[in-house]
């Protein structure tokens, strides 16, 4: 990948094809309406943390019924792949995606009916900040509904952990079930909740190592060059294993905010 970015267009490319058009992360729009579950978007304004590629975007006016939704992403390839996702989707109208620089949000109090994320805070090192802000641009009685790469606990990874990680070569800042639900307390958020996804994961975690490295390897070589697939497949080895241990708990997570 690009020296500074995280996500270019090849790896935009490689994630889409292993996870579905538009998704950076696993599950599709079956994930996301689990991640929504409950969740009416009726004509809410929605911010989508780390939007990616636009897809949940699209999603969540077309499918959902959101009124509005405005993504934010820190890389110019994915707002630029959003943008053009919401353009081909006819709902410029409906969809603002806005570059962002870390740090706090780009917009006023109690903007948002709903705070929606999927796999992306992951990235962002201060979750204490993180739902302060959170709390702050939701409107009272707002939902903060999301999806991320957690940990078992926030002491040193373990060695396979570690290389796990190193593999990853993003800026992970992954954190506990106990230090989100805190987190989240703190910032005055009420109805607290997280639901361990690990073994959905694991699951889906083995087949996708499965499709990478079985027969079907060649043709993921062909597109992508055989040094990136064979670095994806060592990855995927040791990812699994912590996924199955553990260690590596995805969660989703939800918050109301009072009023």
């Amino acid at each position: 990948m690009s020296e500074d970015i995280l996500y270019d267009q090849s790896h935009i490319g490689f994630l889409e094809e292993l996870w579905g058009e538009g998704f950076l992360s696993p599950g599709g729009p079956e994930e996301v309406a689990r991640v929504l579950d409950g969740v009416d978007l009726t004509g809410a304004k929605v911010l989508d943390i780390g939007c990616g590629s636009g897809a949940i975007a699209v999603l969540m006016v077309r499918d959902h019924g959101a009124a509005h939704v405005t993504g934010i992403d820190v890389e110019d390839p994915v707002c630029a792949a959003a943008r053009a996702r919401a353009d081909a989707a006819g709902l410029t109208e409906r969809i603002t995606i806005d570059k962002v620089t870390p740090g706090p949000f780009p917009y006023p109090d109690q903007s948002f009916d709903v705070v929606f994320s999927k796999d992306s805070i992951i990235h962002i090192p201060d979750k204490e900040a993180l739902a302060q802000e959170v709390f702050r641009v939701l409107k009272p009685g707002g939902i903060f509904a999301a999806s991320d790469w957690l940990r078992a606990h926030d002491g040193a990874p373990s060695p396979e952990m570690a290389h796990y990680i190193a593999l990853e070569a993003l800026d992970f800042a992954m954190a506990s079930p106990a230090r989100y639900r805190a987190a989240l307390a703190a910032a005055g958020f009420g109805d607290v909740a997280l639901v361990d996804r690990s073994p959905w994961y694991a699951e889906v975690a083995a087949a996708e190592l499965q499709e990478l490295s079985g027969p079907r390897r060649a043709t993921w070589e062909a597109r992508h060059g055989p040094d990136f697939i064979a670095h994806q497949i060592e990855t995927w080895t040791a990812m699994v294993p912590v996924i199955q241990s553990g260690e590596h708990c995805p969660h989703h997570i939800r918050g109301r905010k009072p009023g």
